[in-house]
């Protein structure tokens, strides 16, 4: 089946989850949640750049590592479980949108210091509330053989500690992508409030003159899907993360708090609801996967992405509700830290649309393949 792991995804995972204990620990996550924390994380960057994470699926010939989505899709598993920053996944979605939309001058020009974390970057491309808009937002008007960039892109993911931004904008009749930096003349953001450790960004562009290695090039509104498709899926695997850690602390707590004389492990109430959990997980993590899969192959996969967080973002909801449930009132005492992973899944389960936002993804694929 193409959702299982090699040999060696497993042991690309075992690497990933101890680097992640060592360089992100609870501490560190509880630490980014302060107001004036330091969100560039740099000893957390410093590891990943080493490990080739950040420019794992892009192409040697471009500074990357020249693996695949599916290597990568391991790591966002891990990442969920280590509640790793979103800076992170925004650098590597930044590389990916230059990757799959750059023309290779563009490529040539910009992946190598993203992929060795040189140079920070987020994304514009599509809507936080729902991923199938994709219409640019940003204007573009070519002015004495440059570009001038107009508009307003809004809750940018990390944009606070992006060193670029890679967006799209409507130039009369065709839609191009760029890449702006965020210490540009006419680049304001406006910290936008977030739950937990999350952080976005309204950014504004008033009359910014961009250079010509600045753009990359024409893209169509497949393109710019397939790309929101990727970061959906992606961020879906995180959730399985999510899901996997938290059962595993569910599972430690309920065999060691006791009631009646004896853990409430041994309950078959709490085994059913673990059980149900464990159920609500396979299923996201095959969907992800699968979906994954199939945007690597080059298919825009909007059906399989579509249920990939259909399942991912219930199973997120009902793993973390669960487990408040067998934790008792130890649950909600933040000292415990399951809060962390709660907001974690709160948060990424509605990123780019929740299940009823997929649930609308799916209605229009299928009946767009029923007019076929």
């Amino acid at each position: 089946m193409k959702a299982i792991p090699t040999a060696e995804q497993r042991d690309f995972a075992a690497s990933l989850r101890a680097l992640l204990a060592a360089e992100s620990p609870v501490p560190l996550v509880r630490a980014l949640t302060e107001p004036g924390a330091d969100r560039r994380t740099p000893a957390l960057w410093h590891a990943l750049t080493d490990a080739g994470v950040l420019g794992l699926a892009i192409a040697e010939e471009y500074g990357g590592c020249g693996g695949f989505l599916g290597d990568l899709a391991v790591f966002y598993v891990e990442a969920g479980r280590a509640l790793c920053p979103t800076t992170v996944h925004s650098s590597i979605q930044s590389a990916l949108a230059v990757d799959q939309l750059g023309c290779p001058d563009a490529k040539a020009t910009w992946l190598p210091a993203l992929a060795r974390g040189t140079t920070r970057g987020t994304t514009a491309l599509w809507s936080a509330r729902d991923a199938a808009v994709v219409t640019a937002a940003l204007r573009a008007d070519p002015v004495a053989g440059q570009w001038r960039l107009s508009g307003t892109a809004d809750y940018v993911a990390d944009a606070d500690v992006a060193d670029v931004v890679v967006t799209s904008a409507a130039a009369q009749d065709r839609t191009l992508a760029f890449v702006v930096s965020t210490a540009a003349p006419g680049v304001t953001l406006e910290p936008l409030t977030m739950a937990g450790a999350q952080r976005a960004c309204t950014v504004r562009f008033d009359d910014v003159a961009l250079t010509a290695d600045a753009l990359l090039g024409d893209v169509t509104e497949c393109a710019l899907r397939r790309m929101a498709n990727l970061a959906v899926a992606l961020g879906s695997l995180d959730l399985v993360g999510v899901g996997e850690a938290v059962i595993d602390r569910t599972v430690g707590y309920t065999k060691l708090r006791h009631q009646f004389g004896r853990p409430i492990a041994s309950f078959q109430a709490a085994q059913h609801l673990v059980a149900d959990m464990h159920i609500a997980l396979a299923a996201a993590r095959l969907a992800a996967h699968e979906a994954v899969f199939w945007i690597g192959r080059g298919r825009t996969a909007t059906r399989e992405t579509a249920i990939a967080r259909m399942h991912a973002a219930t199973a997120a909801r009902q793993i973390t509700l669960d487990a408040h449930q067998l934790h008792g009132g130890m649950g909600y005492v933040t000292e415990t830290d399951l809060h962390l992973w709660t907001e974690r899944a709160r948060l990424g389960s509605t990123w780019g649309g929740g299940a009823d936002v997929a649930a609308a993804w799916l209605e229009e694929t299928l009946k767009s393949e029923e007019g076929r």
